[in-house]
């Protein structure tokens, strides 16, 4: 056990390194007019704009460990987010993990004196936990690596479903993680109103989760990437409706996955799929879930791609309501790509220049403004329709309303931001913050059917 805090506590040092170095960039650039400043509330004085335009929802929602009988388990990597209303709002993450003991640093009594003496062997003067970043969630969430190219069953994956965890380096389910509350609804207040525990078992990887804004039922769409199928339930929770995909199998064809990341939708209520970490293609399917074409080819290797329809970790899409074009985010060649309706290439802009970037999503609200989450800097910001820089803001450390590997997002009807974050775990949502320019707002989801 101390070998794997030690081995974490190292990991943690070299992340704030490259965050310190990586961070040398702007950290906020802004709309406002001349003499007003860049802050995202013009009047405020002395802003820092930590959280931008927002004031973070502290102590939402409340944490797993305060359910009864959960005392032990807190969350685990946040992978998506959907905000159906203000009072239902679905989180979905990769299982439950131990709640972490409090104290701990260098010269002070706590459970990480030990690690630190011999972090100190390594890196003199080193303490942990660093800026309070004592755990990467998704590091430590289920599952762990795994031969994604073995039958179930076979030696290095001893079980398609998730309960069986022992042996692909997640550790031992109820000691190291615990592998329930994959998918759980919470209301405006923080409270935990569902648990959607039925299904924790039929789950892998779960990666996202989205209701289409032309479905009046609002059936719940969760797509997780190491089944390699997408699951629509209705919105209840109680009745799978329909699988995409073929679980536990993968290819590149009009009945498999191979990884699939994110889904956007048309208002005709087709959709597509990002497909994916090992694929390289965008799906399209009609709204009853019938496969109608694909385009994309695999970009050639080290992220130097610069051919359009060529990609490489395919991790995110989304749809511009007015022009029905298709944003495609190009996650391992630092771009994005920006297609037709029916896959056409139209365009397509690169993130950073020399400058490293890791993309985790690309998002285009209701009011047509496009939002990515930059994992390298840790900064969430905000692009016109061609790529143009508005605004970004973001920073990280463990108070409430720093971010760390944001990887989910949505905005409800009265526009409160939730992000869902894999490395900090759990989810976080903002409220606009009085007099914030609406212009660096994030928009709320196109909603059409239902409201």
């Amino acid at each position: 056990m101390l070998k794997r805090w030690a081995v974490i506590s190292i990991v943690a040092v070299v992340f704030l390194m490259g965050y310190v170095v990586a961070n040398r960039q702007s950290s906020v650039q802004g709309q406002a007019a001349p003499g007003a400043g860049f802050a995202a509330v013009p009047s405020e004085v002395g802003a820092m704009d930590l959280t931008g335009p927002y004031n973070v929802a502290r102590g939402w929602p409340k944490d797993l460990s305060t359910l009864p009988g959960n005392e032990k388990w807190t969350w685990g990597a946040g992978q998506g987010v959907f905000a159906e209303s203000s009072n239902r709002v679905y989180i979905t993450q990769r299982g439950s993990l131990p709640v972490m003991p409090a104290g701990g640093g260098r010269g002070q009594p706590g459970p990480f004196a030990a690690v630190n003496e011999q972090l100190g062997r390594i890196f003199p003067g080193a303490a942990f936990p660093v800026m309070g970043l004592a755990r990467n969630a998704t590091g430590a969430s289920p599952p762990g690596m795994l031969d994604l190219n073995a039958p179930c069953g076979g030696p290095n994956q001893p079980a398609c479903i998730a309960g069986n965890h022992d042996n692909d380096g997640s550790g031992k389910n109820g000691v190291d993680f615990m592998w329930q509350d994959c998918l759980i609804v919470a209301d405006a207040n923080g409270n935990i109103i569902e648990r959607w525990n039925q299904w924790d078992a039929m789950l892998r990887r779960p990666h996202s989760v989205f209701i289409s804004p032309y479905d009046a039922q609002k059936n719940v769409w969760l797509v997780d990437d190491y089944r390699h199928a997408i699951f629509k339930f209705t919105n209840d929770g109680k009745t799978l409706l329909q699988t995409i995909g073929t679980p536990n199998e993968h290819a590149s064809d009009d009945k498999h996955f191979y990884r699939p990341t994110f889904m956007a939708f048309q208002n005709d209520g087709s959709f597509y799929v990002a497909d994916g970490y090992q694929n390289t293609r965008v799906v399209k399917f009609d709204k009853d879930g019938k496969y109608l074409m694909a385009w994309g080819e695999r970009g050639a290797a080290g992220g130097n791609e610069t051919r359009p329809n060529y990609m490489n970790n395919v991790h995110g899409v989304s749809v511009d309501r007015q022009t029905r074009q298709v944003f495609v985010n190009d996650r391992g060649n630092d771009r994005i790509q920006v297609f037709d309706e029916n896959g056409k290439f139209v365009r397509m802009w690169k993130f950073g220049g020399p400058d490293p970037v890791n993309m985790h999503f690309v998002h285009i609200d209701a009011d047509r403004k496009v939002w990515v989450f930059d994992n390298a800097v840790q900064k969430l910001a905000q692009f016109d329709l061609n790529g143009h820089l508005i605004y970004s803001w973001g920073s990280v450390g463990n108070f409430p309303g720093a971010l760390w590997g944001v990887h989910g997002i949505s905005v409800d009807q009265d526009g409160n931001l939730y992000l869902a974050a894999v490395s900090r775990g759990g989810v976080q949502k903002f409220t606009p913050k009085p007099g914030a320019n609406p212009a660096l707002l994030v928009g709320k989801n196109t909603y059409s059917a239902w409201r």
